[in-house]
């Protein structure tokens, strides 16, 4: 269960939204609108009053607490240490799963990486590490910010297959992805100059006369599909 109330800063205005425990959450909107605020904000890299998370107000969780409940994978992988290999790095990350290093590395097809240096990983590689990251860590919130960036059409399948997986307990996903968001089917949150401007079903988002509203004619839908009107 994820409560935010009336939460507010220099980006975002008066956020409000509820999540029951097994619900999952895209998060959509156009560039500078405050998501990865938001997703900042639910996690606790800044610092709140107006979040709860299983009923325990965020800020008042120690470090060991917060990271069981709730993980943030940010929308590019930073590594301090330009040596550290991708087995080293995933040895790290591994907190609360059943699952070994080796088994997360076999599920995403990163094993013949394992003795590559993070830092020398491709984009779409850093983006598969990631996720496996947060597979090991295991906490009941996952928030993915744009975790299908960068990958090639076989990755992101092989990506929106675990998201759509039990293998994540809760996901919130910050996408700009529409195929991706309409495919999973998960509860929509969009923000508008940071404030919720909806906040409902996936299929009340994708009626015709709500993208309409917040798309206008830039978007096009062909059957269950979504592109730009070029």
């Amino acid at each position: 269960m994820l409560q935010i109330t009336n939460f507010s800063n220099n980006i975002l205005t008066n956020i409000n939204f509820h999540l029951q425990e097994g619900e999952n959450l895209i998060i959509l909107g156009s560039n500078g609108a405050g998501k990865s605020t938001l997703a900042k904000a639910l996690c606790g890299i800044l610092d709140s009053d107006s979040i709860e998370l299983f009923q325990n107000k965020l800020h008042l969780l120690n470090a060991k607490n917060r990271a069981k409940l709730i993980n943030y994978i940010p929308p590019k992988l930073e590594i301090f240490d330009e040596y550290i290999s991708l087995k080293e790095y995933l040895e790290l990350s591994k907190i609360y799963s059943e699952f070994s290093v080796d088994d997360i590395l076999k599920l995403l097809n990163l094993d013949n990486l394992k003795d590559k240096a993070c830092s020398k990983l491709s984009s779409g590689e850093q983006q598969l590490t990631m996720i496996a990251s947060s597979l090991l860590h295991n906490a009941k919130h996952t928030i993915f910010d744009e975790p299908t960036a960068n990958l090639d059409p076989q990755k992101t399948l092989k990506i929106s297959k675990i998201l759509a997986s039990d293998k994540i307990q809760n996901r919130i996903i910050i996408t700009h992805d529409l195929n991706l968001a309409y495919k999973l089917g998960y509860k929509v949150l969009y923000i508008l100059d940071g404030e919720v401007e909806f906040f409902d079903s996936n299929e009340k988002f994708f009626e015709t006369s709500n993208l309409d509203k917040l798309f206008g004619s830039s978007l096009k839908r062909i059957e269950n599909y979504f592109v730009v009107n070029l």
